[in-house]
């Protein structure tokens, strides 16, 4: 279909319908032919973008370089051919071509976004402005196109949507599992809870003396129990963490302290493995932190430190100060850790050393779940190890 022939809109100052524009003089004429010359040099020199005319029908009238190297065609292939021969067959079927001709004869210019046809048969995401050209009498006598190719940035586009849209996916599959591991954790606590109830009234004899078997099975049932119920209260921290639902009671708080109150918990595992340890006493150091918090990551060090270490070896507890840090150092000489696993221990369920003929009890979360804490308190845990040496762990924490 082809436009109608339409004369630009006059302005109040144009009754006659004739351009208001000044007529160039003869004297002129020279200087407007070398400034039309030199408009036509710089839109054939446009390499980035294709420009070309259409007459009023929308056939192809000039053809620049940018357009060559756009689309694929030289000038003698696509000069006075239709337009349309950039579209594809849906927008051809829809008329887009024709519409946008006659939305650029109405209102003066049209901009579109889509794909368009080279002419060896591939598309490209294409930024379209057709402008209409009027003569000097009003008349329309063509229009001049301007195409961008805007592939990389419609893929770079697309490529931050799907990123999103994955960030998104898996920060709600967190969520869930996190919500999982809570509501499962909690389940799970309860019934273990009344296993250890009913184990201990059985071992203060509130149903009767027990022989010295049955004694033997109840606390096996016992520490059982309460090795489970330390997975379970793993996965429960853990996800808590990561849902962001743990609160910090932040104090001035004695380092001190925390060591003496945990020592007596880790004792008869260390003694149970002929382990020596010692709490090397120096002065108290402050520290700005969550004085339980503390104490649990401290729990979490040196039963680390307690498990990997063989019998008759020795773990050192001892308080450093650092410039504007203060903290804890536990030492041990155990099995050590390969320096390219020194960071992956602090990774969600991993064990280094764990394998099926060497298993070693827990989750795997105690040292993420231990540097989490940490962070969230403004400090750090670090580690240096040899591997068959042994390991050092520090916690760093502000002091007030």
């Amino acid at each position: 279909m082809r436009p109608p022939r339409s004369k630009r809109p006059r302005s109040p100052d144009d009754r006659s319908g004739r351009s208001t524009a000044p007529v160039a003089s003869a004297p002129h004429g020279r200087a407007i032919d070398q400034s039309f010359d030199l408009y036509k040099l710089l839109v054939d020199s446009v390499r980035d973008y294709a420009i070309f005319a259409l007459d009023a029908t929308g056939h192809i009238v000039t053809w620049n370089i940018g357009a060559e190297r756009l689309k694929g065609y030289a000038p003698s292939d696509i000069i006075g051919k239709h337009f349309s021969i950039f579209y594809g067959p849906e927008d051809l079927a829809a008329r887009k071509p024709d519409r946008e001709l006659e939305i650029a004869t109405v209102e003066g210019r049209v901009e579109d976004e889509g794909w368009r046809i080279r002419k060896d048969g591939s598309r490209f995401w294409a930024n379209v402005i057709i402008t209409a050209l009027y003569g000097s009498d009003g008349t329309l006598v063509g229009f001049a196109k301007v195409t961008r190719d805007l592939t990389e940035r419609r893929a770079a586009h697309e490529r931050a949507i799907e990123d999103a849209r994955r960030i998104a996916e898996a920060e709600s599959a967190n969520r869930a599992k996190s919500t999982f591991l809570a509501s499962m954790s909690h389940e799970l606590r309860t019934p273990l809870n009344a296993i250890g109830g009913y184990a201990d009234l059985l071992l203060f004899g509130v149903a009767g003396d027990l022989i010295s078997g049955q004694r033997d099975y109840v606390d096996r049932l016992r520490r059982s129990q309460q090795h489970l119920l330390a997975i379970i209260n793993d996965l429960l921290n853990f996800s808590r963490i990561e849902a962001g639902r743990i609160t910090y009671d932040m104090q001035s708080m004695s380092l001190s302290k925390t060591i003496r109150a945990v020592l007596p918990m880790v004792e008869p595992q260390a003694a149970q493995r002929k382990l020596a340890l010692r709490f090397d006493v120096t002065s108290d150091v402050q520290v700005m932190a969550d004085p339980a918090k503390v104490e649990q990551i401290l729990l979490n060090l040196l039963s680390n430190a307690i498990k990997f270490t063989d019998p008759g070896g020795s773990i050192v507890i001892e308080q450093f100060v650092r410039g504007e840090l203060g903290g804890i150092r536990v030492m041990d000489n155990g099995m050590g850790i390969p320096d390219e696993n020194v960071e992956s221990i602090f990774e969600p369920f991993v064990q280094v050393g764990r394998t099926l003929a060497n298993p070693h009890e827990g989750t795997g979360l105690g040292l993420a779940i231990s540097r989490d804490l940490a962070r969230a308190m403004n400090g750090d845990i670090t580690v240096r190890s040899a591997l068959d040496k042994g390991s050092t762990f520090e916690l760093s924490l502000k002091r007030p």
